[in-house]
């Protein structure tokens, strides 16, 4: 296990490299601070906080470009390995994720299975309710 280091006067790479620890599955581990959802962090000068993969891309590859933000290929929130990230936009990075509601919009249903001649759309003609869906929900509250 590496030596942790806390001091604030040493640089920065430094500091993250001492956390990282490669893993089996080609991901570098986080062995530092981690968010509820997994996300490790680090103290990157006085009170200022930073996502660690966010961090080591820097450190490492570069600066996200301009409105984009880092996707974790590797779907493993704790890896800061760069080359498991890949800067998208901020639609791909939610299409790409395991949210239910997404996987069905993708898929042209809703979350219980009804096609798409049930769904109700907004005059912008984004998706809103699927009709078959109110219809249960309307039958059960009546009971």
């Amino acid at each position: 296990m590496p030596t942790r280091i806390y001091n604030r006067g040493v640089p920065l790479l430094d500091r993250w490299a001492a956390h990282v620890i490669a893993e089996p599955s080609g991901c570098w581990g986080w062995l530092g601070a981690h968010t509820p959802y997994g996300y490790g962090h680090l103290n990157v000068g006085g009170s200022r906080y930073d996502s660690a993969y966010r961090v080591g891309y820097r450190l490492l590859i570069g600066e996200v470009p301009e409105g984009l933000e880092l996707d974790h290929l590797c779907r493993n929130p704790g890896c800061v390995n760069p080359t498991h990230l890949e800067p998208v936009t901020h639609r791909v990075n939610v299409f790409r994720g395991s949210n239910r509601r997404i996987q069905a919009a993708i898929s042209g249903t809703c979350i219980r299975g009804h096609g798409p001649d049930n769904f109700a759309y907004r005059p912008d003609g984004r998706y809103h309710y699927c009709r078959a869906c109110r219809r249960l929900y309307r039958k059960d509250r009546r009971r």
